[in-house]
């Protein structure tokens, strides 16, 4: 099991743009990843619950990656959010 945090810096928070790339990603890795926000727990590869999490910038959000392929899931992920939010 991989995890990270990553406060956005994105001004739009996740926003449909940046959540459908995050969908798209995700759904690349047989690992499960999971984004958690004040306790609210989403897979990431359900764009509306992604969305519904509304996410702002200056808010802080957990990944977790746990799945055969977590190690590459985790940097391509933390890289993601990194480039895009």
């Amino acid at each position: 099991m991989k995890n990270f945090s990553y406060t956005v810096k994105d001004k739009y928070g996740i926003h449909a743009r940046p959540a459908g790339m995050l969908v798209k990603l995700a759904k690349e890795y047989k690992s499960e990843i999971e984004i958690e926000r004040d306790g609210a727990t989403v897979n990431a590869t359900k764009l509306m619950a992604l969305m519904g999490m509304n996410v702002k910038c200056g808010e802080t959000v957990n990944v977790t990656i746990n799945g055969e392929d977590e190690e590459a899931a985790a940097i391509a992920v933390e890289k993601f959010f990194a480039d895009n939010l």
